[in-house]
């Protein structure tokens, strides 16, 4: 064997760097892992409050109100036009990707999002 394909050998089987380098990949994967976990938690919780506020738009519009609706009336100058707020609730369980997760928050976490649209009584 020469010398140059010995000393290329030689670095393949070097092992130096392997403790160091999983000394570094556990807390980095655990931070990757929590900023995972935070970016999709706020994207549910986005996507819960768009669907939220589809759901009160859609309400208000239709006249199909849920029972977990809420009302409140607005006093309008006009005599002939009664404005009300309608609010909808939503909530949902978050995705979990780091493990033990819950036991950390004590419980499931979970989003409540609120949606808000007028609706336009005629009288």
């Amino acid at each position: 064997m020469s010398e140059v394909s010995h000393g290329i050998w030689h670095f393949i089987r070097n092992e130096r760097g392997n403790v160091e380098s999983s000394l570094v990949l556990i807390p980095l994967l655990t931070l990757f892992l929590i900023t995972t976990q935070l970016t999709i938690a706020i994207h549910a919780r986005n996507m819960s409050s768009v669907t939220a506020q589809d759901s009160a738009s859609v309400e208000g519009v239709s006249g199909n109100f849920s029972p977990s609706d809420t009302f409140i009336h607005i006093n309008s100058p006009d005599p002939s036009q009664n404005l009300d707020l309608i609010v909808s609730h939503r909530s949902g369980v978050l995705p979990r990707i780091v493990p033990g997760l819950s036991e950390i928050m004590h419980g499931e976490p979970v989003t409540d999002v609120v949606g808000i649209a007028v609706v336009e009584n005629q009288r």
